[in-house]
């Protein structure tokens, strides 16, 4: 009866470490190749992102992303190796991007093709900041990137002489979301899964425990005849 009580406990040990190891794994490496995770280092980005703040960023192609997203992306020629940097899309291929025609005025604006931007995140509504001028068709496969904080932002509008400023859609590492769902899910199964590993451990070492275990053979002592 023992034997095969441990045997039960044996296979549902098994199961569920098991279970527990593909949770973490799958876990992981989804959080891994999903998601990038970074830390603001600098001001060139509030006041949407404060130095210090975490961020996730959704692992896309460059070529997924669009005006007005969030992107962080490594440049080492211009910010040295092992540095990603966070900015805003201002401009595709093919788009004009222009500042700023009213300059000094309240309808100072960078203007795509044409058309102002509406840029409610920019820092004390100012678009430009520097005062410099300039008039940038994106190349194909490249992308026009701006900080928020514009007085304070070393972006596109500082490199002019490599590409106009713009940067290879292949720099980009992933889109920033400000959506922690998809991360807390992943790290609640890994935690889950690891709950689970450990639980199978504990009954493994029970069912080998119990099948060490003498089994205790009763006896009953018969009166002998007299």
């Amino acid at each position: 009866m023992r034997a095969g009580t441990a045997h039960r406990v044996r296979v549902a040990a098994w199961v569920t470490g098991l279970l527990g190891i593909a949770l973490v794994a799958g876990s992981l490496v989804w959080l891994r190749t999903g998601y990038v995770l970074a830390t603001v280092g600098g001001e060139s980005m509030a006041p949407t992102y404060a130095v210090g703040d975490r961020i996730v960023a959704e692992r896309v192609g460059g070529d997924e992303v669009g005006p007005g997203d969030v992107v962080l992306y490594s440049a080492p020629e211009r910010y040295g190796p092992g540095r990603d940097v966070v900015q805003r899309v201002i401009g595709v291929g093919g788009d004009r991007v222009v500042c700023c025609e009213n300059r000094d005025t309240p309808q100072e604006a960078v203007t795509v093709d044409g058309r102002p931007l509406r840029e409610p995140y920019v820092r004390d509504g100012i678009a430009d900041g520097t005062h410099r001028s300039y008039d940038v068709t994106v190349p194909e496969g490249r992308l026009f990137l701006l900080g928020d904080h514009r007085q304070n932002a070393r972006d596109s509008r500082f490199f002019a002489e490599d590409h106009a400023g713009t940067v290879a859609v292949d720099a980009v590492r992933g889109r920033v979301t400000d959506s922690r769902a998809a991360p807390l899910l992943l790290g609640s199964a890994a935690l889950l899964g690891m709950v689970l590993a450990v639980l199978g451990l504990v009954a493994g070492i029970a069912a080998r425990v119990m099948r060490r275990r003498p089994v205790a053979v009763e006896t009953q002592l018969w009166p002998r005849n007299l």
